[in-house]
């Protein structure tokens, strides 16, 4: 079963084609320059930048699988969640494809795609485990139970940890993205001031980012000589201690011995060390995808459009775009 899957929730626009669950090809054009001046992502420009760009990313795809259209027997797209104009350029763009292909569709809920990015490296892996969902717009603790049925176990009342990564770097004049600058700027730094970790009570496994960012600004308005890659890595070290804490916290009260980690945030080389040493003292395992994969993708998009072939879940030609679409949905 081949299978073309397209990513476009938010400034990646993605193409890729697995068979019977193996890469082909996995193309990514990120809108990241576009974007920087902004400080950020700007929905109409992304959705812009898609249409004008898709229909190349497919080209290469199919190119790089050595492949045309008539090879494909599913074409896939994410409905959701993300930015909604940047979200119908892929879905329209694939049924259009499977239309004129009279081939099937297959709408994929974005989230689902962060976490089988994983079996992407890691074939093996079986529900249930637990995942650290976390990037920009999510910051969540799950459980996969089963291929189709993802468990909510906490997440952020305010800012997902990628938000609070972006803001905290706008502050400290870093740049965008974020994570990335911040990661930077923290290794020529030191872990010197104390941040705030909210929400510590045992038990609960939901995050606060947003006062953490408030404490960077009045501490920089304290301390403006202040060491911007000190900032920087304390900053950083508050975050990761949050992340790290509850999903080890969450896996030991659900009696799993394993946890994924999936999303933009999953890249930080602080999160996956402190993670490699607290597996090596509990012995609960932790995956990581590649770092390519971690960001938004097609491949991830694919591996779930798989699992839904193989049972026959495929969708409408009327299936729209769902900027808010829940866990609830496979």
């Amino acid at each position: 079963m081949k299978i073309l899957a397209l990513e476009s929730s938010c400034d990646e626009t993605a193409v890729a084609i697995i068979e019977d669950g193996h890469l082909l090809s996995s193309v990514v054009s990120s809108q990241i320059d576009i974007h920087r001046r902004f400080g950020g992502v700007v929905p109409e420009i992304a959705a812009r930048n898609h249409l004008e760009i898709i229909d190349k990313i497919v080209e290469s795809s199919l190119e790089e699988a050595h492949m045309t259209l008539d090879n494909i027997d599913v074409f896939a797209s994410t409905m959701g969640p993300g930015l909604v104009g940047s979200l119908l350029v892929g879905l329209s763009f694939a049924k259009a494809m499977a239309l004129s292909t009279s081939k099937p569709f297959i709408g994929i809920n974005h989230l689902f795609g962060h976490v089988y990015a994983n079996f992407l490296k890691y074939p093996f892996l079986r529900p249930p485990f637990m995942v650290l969902l976390v990037s920009g717009g999510h910051t969540e603790i799950l459980v996969l139970r089963d291929w189709d049925k993802i468990e909510l176990i906490g997440k952020t009342r305010d800012d997902a940890a990628g938000e609070a990564f972006d803001k905290i770097a706008r502050l400290l004049e870093l740049g965008y993205p974020g994570g990335p600058a911040i990661q930077k700027a923290a290794m020529k730094g030191e872990v010197l001031y104390h941040f705030p970790r909210p929400l510590q009570e045992k038990g609960n496994f939901d995050f606060s980012f947003s006062g953490l960012k408030t404490s960077v600004l009045y501490f920089l308005r304290k301390n403006p000589s202040a060491s911007v890659n000190d900032v920087a890595a304390s900053a950083q070290e508050a975050i990761v201690d949050s992340l790290v804490t509850k999903a080890f916290d969450a896996a030991g009260n659900s009696g799993l011995n394993e946890i994924a980690f999936a999303g933009g945030v999953a890249s930080n080389s602080l999160l996956r060390d402190r993670a490699e040493k607290l597996s090596e003292e509990t012995g609960v395992r932790v995956y990581f995808p590649p770092v390519d994969l971690c960001t938004d993708n097609a491949a991830m998009i694919a591996m779930v459009a798989y699992e839904k072939a193989k049972r026959g879940l495929f969708s409408p030609l009327s299936t729209n775009a769902v900027p808010y679409l829940s866990l609830d949905v496979f």
